[in-house]
């Protein structure tokens, strides 16, 4: 734990300041790499396109507006897969490519970015239509033009974080339409999620003598009230190891992964940003609030990916719900050496569950 406290400290000192100097820097290059990203082709040993895989970056119409899809699996007639990133706003397609790319070798993986999210960010996007129940209607129709365009009579549902609102939604709703649902690190009761992400952090700020965690802490009150409170909460749970195990990874650490795959660049980086804070402003209302403990009842297999020391979106409130729900199959996944993000903490272990335990339920 003392680690942990010295490691906090020393980002207490230093992140602010090395953020803006990244962001600077990053800026300034963002035009002459605009246009670098794209995806490469599954090839077999002369060097030529595999016959029947797919790996292609779209755009389609989605809601009325312009959305970002990546299709990309070795065989497309493999199950489908849609993943639902977290945020809300924050596109996480380039890391499931740099971490957890095998499960193309599973399943046809479409890497749909949401609505002013990652390369679906548009500055123009009305505010009004950022709403939980907009973000569900824009699922289904990327639901059907998979369904339609692969032959596919079901998907699954690969959900982190936010996405797991919409993937809970969706799949009580759409039961016909979902094939699995996989939930990793679910946001269920976010207020009852939220005070005990600030216990720990107060907790942890005691034990650390962190003083300027003290102030911070001191003017959020036990659940955030604004969005520069729940930024100031995460920052903070971040830096005592309750978003990333024993802080191995960092917010920055992942950035650099993203921008290490083909498919992103700097730009992407900056768009990242805006989208991200855009999309906390405009669903803050209704996000705020989540309480999902009503939907209880399931028609497909449902996992739970859990992070044992998750305190971001604390996992003690995932694991309770889940004890409540019904379905056909349901199997809860402890993650031991994982917090808020274990497909990037334990990538080997993600993929085996998605290929060793979800793929035979839905082959």
């Amino acid at each position: 734990m003392m680690g942990v406290c010295r490691a906090a400290g020393r980002h207490a000192r230093s992140r602010r300041t090395c953020l803006r100097s990244i962001c600077a820097t990053l800026l300034g290059v963002a035009l002459a790499m605009a246009g670098c990203a794209r995806t490469s082709l599954f090839i077999d040993a002369q060097g030529k396109p595999l016959p029947g895989s797919i790996a292609s970056m779209e755009t389609a119409e989605i809601g009325g507006i312009e959305q970002s899809l990546w299709f990309r699996g070795i065989d497309a007639s493999m199950p489908a897969l849609i993943l639902l990133h977290g945020g809300p706003g924050a596109s996480e397609a380039a890391l499931l490519r740099h971490y957890d790319a095998d499960i193309e070798k599973h399943f046809l993986v479409v890497y749909w970015d949401q609505r002013r999210a990652g390369r679906s960010f548009h500055a123009d996007i009305p505010e009004q239509s950022m709403t939980i129940e907009q973000f569900e209607r824009d699922l289904d129709q990327v639901v059907d033009l998979v369904r339609w365009r692969f032959h596919k009579r079901k998907v699954v549902l690969l959900a982190h974080s936010w996405g797991t609102v919409l993937g809970t939604l969706y799949a009580a709703h759409h039961p016909d339409k979902v094939s699995a649902y996989v939930a990793v690190a679910p946001l269920v009761d976010k207020r009852r999620q939220d005070r005990l992400s600030y216990e720990f952090a107060v907790d942890e700020r005691r034990r650390c003598g962190d003083r300027d965690a003290a102030d911070r802490l001191l003017a959020i009150g036990p659940v955030p009230r604004t969005v520069d409170d729940e930024l100031t909460l995460g920052d903070i749970v971040e830096r005592y190891g309750g978003t990333f195990y024993r802080n191995r990874l960092s917010t920055g650490k992942l950035i650099w992964a993203a921008l290490q795959t083909d498919e992103a660049d700097i730009t992407d980086l900056v768009v990242f940003g805006r989208g991200n804070r855009f999309s906390l402003h405009s669903l803050w209302g209704e996000f705020s609030h989540v309480d999902l403990r009503g939907l209880v009842s399931f028609a497909m297999p449902v996992f739970f990916v859990l992070g044992r020391d998750d305190r971001h979106v604390p996992s003690a409130v995932a694991a309770d719900y889940f004890e409540t729900i019904a379905a056909p199959v349901k199997r809860l996944l402890w993650f031991e050496e994982s917090a808020h993000n274990p497909p990037f903490e334990q990538p080997h272990r993600f993929v085996s569950v998605m290929t060793d335990q979800v793929l035979p339920l839905v082959k």
